[in-house]
């Protein structure tokens, strides 16, 4: 499945062609092109579907969305390992 994940830009490479940025989705850090927002800041929230931000997100909509995907299993089914992985980082729970 792919899912519309929202995240939270927190870098921006204004040099390169087309215009991406480093989108924080929990933890797990992908890029994705950012061309149809090409206003959005450092910050703000952002959905992103097969690697593009789609739409900007109000926070807590964004934080609302990720707690319901994860409690569905879909960010495990979304992300794999590495989601889990920095969950259990950011819980302070030990990984195997």
């Amino acid at each position: 499945m792919c899912l519309a994940v929202p995240g939270k830009v927190v870098e921006i490479d204004h040099g390169a062609d087309p215009l991406t940025g480093l989108i924080d989705f929990g933890g797990v850090r992908k890029q994705a092109c950012l061309e149809y927002l090409p206003d959005v800041r450092v910050g703000e929230y952002v959905i992103v579907h097969v690697g593009f931000a789609l739409q900007r997100l109000d926070e807590e909509s964004a934080r609302a969305s990720l707690e319901l995907f994860e409690q569905l299993g879909l960010l495990e089914e979304e992300f794999g390992d590495a989601w889990v992985q920095a969950a259990r980082q950011e819980s302070g729970s030990e990984v195997l």
